[in-house]
């Protein structure tokens, strides 16, 4: 889980868009979708919006498994902000980031000994979407029986399979990204 950053990085902001505010954002077809979770007493969306340009390291993972996900994280790769929590109602996913910086390794000693990557907020979701939605969809949606948040769901770092991406940014009413006015509908 990442901690507190020491600095920011200040790399310019990839190109990410969406058709419209209730839309998933569209990425070069190389990038890779990932869910990244964080207890929010640990790191909250909060905490990552308001860092300095929005960005922190995500660290302190152990698992291997984990890891090598981080590992092979890109730049521009867009990431589902998870809320892992004590209470069934605080399991949810509230935003989304893009990988800024690609793999470090940390000096001893560090918070982010073992390696990080940093991560920009782009936006939060309007809806955060709760475990529970997700879990009831695995049915109704193609893969979502074998996505990793449902299988593993110890791994703090999971690759996001892009239709699964889809309907979660559908069920999260898109999000609104910093500095924009949400649009009313009439």
């Amino acid at each position: 889980m990442p901690r507190k950053p020491a600095a920011a990085s200040k790399k310019a902001a990839p190109t990410v868009t969406a058709a419209s505010k209730k839309a998933a954002p569209t990425v070069a077809a190389a990038s890779k979708y990932w869910l990244l979770k964080t207890e929010p007493g640990e790191w909250s969306w909060s905490d990552q919006a308001s860092a300095p340009g929005g960005v922190g390291p995500w660290d302190g993972v152990r698992n291997h498994q984990a890891m090598n996900n981080l590992r092979a994280m890109r730049c521009g790769d867009l990431c589902l902000f998870y809320h892992s929590g004590a209470g069934a109602a605080s399991r949810r996913v509230v935003g989304v980031v893009e990988v800024a910086r690609e793999w470090y390794e940390g000096a001893e000693g560090e918070a982010t000994a073992g390696g990080a990557v940093d991560v920009r907020a782009v936006g939060e979701f309007q809806t955060p979407v709760g475990l529970g939605q997700i879990k009831k969809a695995a049915g109704e949606v193609e893969g979502m029986k074998d996505f990793a948040l449902i299988r593993q769901a110890r791994l703090s770092v999971m690759p996001v399979p892009a239709n699964i991406w889809d309907w979660i940014c559908e069920m999260g009413g898109g999000f609104v990204q910093d500095g924009e006015v949400e649009e009313k509908e009439d």
